[in-house]
């Protein structure tokens, strides 16, 4: 989306929008960091080991992406980009009704007795 959308910029309007510093150092590539320009890195990952609290952390990922998408979709007023964003909303949430299944699924399952 984001090479869409800055594919045919000209420097000129690069500068404009406040991505010379990213020209200079990265072209037109992709280069993965936060709004406020720190570089992703693995250390976002969250993992215990816990099937439950995992699911809790892929919950909390989920929404805070769906957020994200309103938000973008409240920036611009670009139709196509909308709906694109739309999409990308809705699949989040529907990925959070899951992992919130998942759990609920686990803590039925915790409380019946194993025999192996």
């Amino acid at each position: 989306m984001v090479y869409k959308l800055t594919k045919d910029a000209t420097l000129e309007q690069l500068k404009e929008a406040g991505l010379d510093d990213h020209y200079a150092a990265h072209d037109k590539a992709l280069f993965y960091q936060s709004a406020s320009g720190v570089p992703w890195t693995a250390t976002y990952i969250q993992a215990k080991g816990d099937p439950i609290a995992d699911l809790y952390e892929d919950i909390a990922a989920e929404e805070k992406a769906r957020a994200t998408y309103q938000w973008l979709i409240d920036l611009t007023d670009d139709v196509d980009l909308q709906d694109s964003l739309k999409f990308l909303r809705e699949r989040e949430i529907v990925h959070s009704l899951r992992f919130r299944e998942a759990v609920e699924i686990l803590k039925d399952d915790r409380e019946e007795k194993k025999v192996f």
